[in-house]
């Protein structure tokens, strides 16, 4: 590994100078001439309602509008997993904000004006609000139809109630284990809603061309999974694969909130009303809040035996998610989070309800975390209660626990290569575990907080990576690859990947943002897989390509092919010191021979990747059987808070993360996740909250009532650790670890305020406010004790 001269070392991302110049474009920034369209939305007032009448009339009067559309245009569904969602409300509006019709108009402040004068009568029915009300019996139904919607083998929906799908997890014997047990504890913790609060809202412009051929540019993560929604949602206009392009150029943001496909599908729908017309769509800061996905609010409710000495002997872990009106996305984070809601822990006996639940509120989603931040929040609070009951040290409760290689996971497969316990180690050392510290202000107290994490890859078993990599004249490359920049610094690993290969710096590599006619197939950027399964797809990319020039120059050359290889941007020889041929040289007009002719030509690589071990297919009552998650990345983290007695505000000194991604392929960009991660994780515990009425309607949807973070929350101090098991099947033993930096953020905040005030809050978010009262009701009740 000290060989490696690009792999391991902090090259300078690929993609800065374009940004910082300014020069990066964004869909909005996209320049589509005079004849540009813009579409406004008719959205329902109501969370549920019946759609009786639209009556257009009043809008079309106005001049400069080209047309008003409604759900009779469009009939079809759409869904990645299940297909539960129109593009426009048909006979329901199920969700406040839901786009039931739009009018086309030539700019968009006409566009906004002549929606105000769509009428749409309603006949509004009683919402239902919340998993509890809506897993009662005699609830109204808001999918009747849901026992006939398509859907992908490994979701189990519950026709005629609202349980869209239900992950059963059972592995060994759950009765015994709590038999045996010497203590049990109960306990229930809540989280609510989330929005992703990208800077960039969502945006996309589509043009049906006069050949019947369908184009959107679209802020994405997903661009091929989008364009085969499309082809299969518009399908009976007589649209196929062949007819959609999707281009995706720069994203400014999207942490889940930009994958699979959401209000694109509008565009791309319009665009087939107004043909030879681009049709842009442009989603305002509210749209982005209540009309996109949304990270999903979860109930668990857990039961945990125990031996005197910490063993675990059984878990019970009941996740109700508030999936809001569709799941066609959402029931997936439901999916991914059952099947690991142990945690990183060897729990011998599991029993696992994992239940995607229909309210009418707005369609949850992927979230940067996908499910496990929510369970990880009660599971690990719950685990610091019980090391207290029992008199034990947190960290040695979790030492004693923690998973390691080889162990057997939930679904019955075997643990991956870990150093989850090398984490768990240095991350105590470096926050001082065990030593107490006293703040010189008694208004001051000062906690610790602990906490393991873990997350796979939540993907089907089939998702591919593919490149392709080609040569220039000047030896220079362009790799062509579907997955997304998104600020992970994505673009610069992939050239590190090459470069280590191929022997070309990576400053005279590019790599190409998507267009799905030029660049070769990408399932979406998500799951963190994009590292592994990409970075694969590239490594073998390069690998043929320096396969084609090493047997070239052989051929050419009469040198053997296993004493060349490629190293500063020639090709070299073992057998022959002074033989250095440059790549420029050939790459593209091949080798010239004695009589004239050449040998050789252009150098084009191809690289694929799909984990062919994977599989989704298990017993639906225990979930046995099948490998679904390719592997884990694990790992331990820690936090020093300040919290003042009387407000309940926080500082935090100090927050420490360990992880095991693997080897580390840049540094730099590494510590830039950790310190983002982390933030975006503290951010969710301690401000963030989308708040309802009793109507339905979201009553914080802006930066003003709905808090996040600046520069001046940020910890005073964040310290990466980077533990090194690599990954047998990884680019160079990488794993991915782009959502694991946020994942233990709610649990090391709970258990360092347990810690400093010997309070338990057990809901989110943890505000001053609920601290602060919080602390008063506890002295109350001491009080009353007295």
């Amino acid at each position: 590994m000290a060989d490696h001269k690009y792999i391991g070392k902090s090259a300078v991302r690929v993609d800065g100078k374009v940004k910082i110049t300014g020069a990066a474009q964004y869909v909005d920034d996209l320049e589509f001439g005079p004849g540009l369209l813009y579409a406004a939305i008719v959205e329902s007032p109501h969370a549920y309602a019946r759609i009786k009448k639209i009556d257009p009339s009043a809008a079309l009067k106005l001049e400069g509008v080209v047309k008003v559309v409604t759900g009779k245009e469009f009939p079809y569904r759409f869904g990645l997993y299940m297909h539960d969602r129109y593009v426009f409300a048909q006979d329901h509006a199920r969700f406040v904000g839901e786009q039931v019709a739009a009018v086309i108009a030539r700019t968009p402040e006409l566009a906004k004006k002549a929606a105000k004068l769509v009428k749409v009568d309603y006949e509004v029915l009683k919402p239902v609000l919340d998993v509890e009300t809506a897993l009662r019996d005699g609830a109204p139904l808001i999918h009747p139809e849901l026992g006939k919607y398509q859907h992908v083998p490994w979701f189990f929906p519950e026709k005629d109630t609202n349980i869209a799908h239900f992950r059963k997890v059972r592995k060994g014997e759950p009765l015994k284990g709590f038999e045996d047990a010497d203590e049990v504890f109960e306990d229930t913790y809540t989280v609510p809603r989330y929005a992703h609060c990208s800077i960039e809202t969502h945006g996309a412009v589509g043009l049906f061309d006069h050949s019947r051929r369908l184009t959107v540019w679209a802020a994405s993560q997903s661009p091929h999974t989008q364009r085969h929604l499309f082809a299969e949602a518009l399908a009976p206009l007589g649209i196929t694969h062949n007819d959609v392009r999707v281009i995706a150029p720069f994203v400014g943001g999207g942490f889940g909130g930009k994958a699979g496909v959401s209000m694109e599908i509008l565009a791309a729908s319009l665009a087939t009303t107004v043909q030879g017309s681009p049709v842009k769509v442009l989603w305002s800061r509210a749209q982005e809040f209540y009309n996109t996905y949304q990270r999903q609010g979860v109930v668990a409710k857990m039961r945990l035996g125990v031996k005197k000495d910490g063993t675990i002997t059984a878990l019970e872990q009941k996740l109700y998610w508030d999936a809001g009106a569709y799941v066609e996305y959402g029931a997936n984070v439901v999916n991914a989070a059952g099947l690991s809601a142990t945690g990183p822990y060897n729990i011998p006996n599991v029993h696992i309800d994992s239940v995607c639940v229909y309210t009418n509120l707005p369609p949850g989603g992927p979230y940067r975390g996908f499910g496990y931040s929510e369970f990880l929040f009660g599971l690990e609070s719950l685990f610091n209660e019980v090391a207290k009951k029992l008199g034990l040290d947190p960290v040695e409760f979790r030492r004693k626990n923690a998973i390691r290689e080889g162990d057997i996971l939930n679904y019955g497969g075997k643990m991956n290569p870990s150093g989850l316990h090398e984490c768990i180690e240095k991350v105590a050392r470096e926050i001082d575990w065990g030593k107490k510290r006293v703040s010189s202000d008694p208004k001051k107290a000062i906690g610790k907080g602990f906490s393991l994490f873990w997350k796979a890859p939540a993907m089907p078993p089939n998702a591919a990576s593919t490149a392709f990599l080609k040569f220039n004249e000047d030896a220079s490359i362009n790799i062509l690859v579907s997955a997304m920049e998104i600020g992970q610094g994505f673009l610069t690993v992939m050239a590190q990947i090459a470069a280590e290969v191929l022997g070309v710096p990576p400053t005279k590599i590019r790599v190409e943002t998507p267009d799905t006619d030029r660049n070769p197939y990408e399932w979406q950027t998500v799951a963190s897989h994009i590292t592994w399964s990409t970075g694969n797809a590239v490594k073998n990319a390069a690998l043929d390509a320096r396969e084609q020039i090493l047997k070239t120059v052989s051929r050419a050359l009469d040198r053997k092919v296993e004493s060349l290889y490629v190293e500063d941007e020639k090709v070299k020889s073992r057998e022959d010191a002074a033989f250095a041929l440059p790549l420029r040289d050939f790459v593209i007009n091949g080798i010239m021979m004695k009589d004239g002719t050449f040998r050789g030509g252009p150098v084009v690589g191809r690289g694929m990747f799909m984990p062919e071990f994977a599989s989704a297919l298990s017993d639906p009552k225990t979930s046995q059987g099948g490998k679904p998650n390719v592997h884990y990345t694990v790992g331990a983290s820690a936090i020093e808070i300040e919290v003042d007695r009387e407000t309940g505000k926080i500082r935090i000194p100090k927050v420490v993360l360990g992880v095991d991604c693997g080897k580390v392929l840049n540094p730099e960009l590494l510590k830039g996740q950790v310190t983002g991660g982390m933030l975006q994780g503290l951010a969710t515990v301690l401000y963030e909250e989308m708040r309802f009425d009793d109507k339905g309607r979201l009553l914080n949807a802006n930066f003003t009532d709905y808090k996040i973070p600046t520069a001046m929350d940020v910890p005073d101090e964040i310290v990466p650790i980077f533990v090194e098991h690599e990954q047998p099947d990884g680019p160079f033993g990488a794993r991915g670890v782009g959502e694991h930096t946020m994942i233990p953020a709610a649990p090391i905040i709970a258990n360092a305020i347990e810690d400093a005030l010997g309070v338990r809050i057990k809901s989110m978010p943890i505000t001053a406010e609920k601290i602060a009262l919080a602390l008063k009701e506890a002295a109350a009740l001491r009080k009353e004790e007295k």
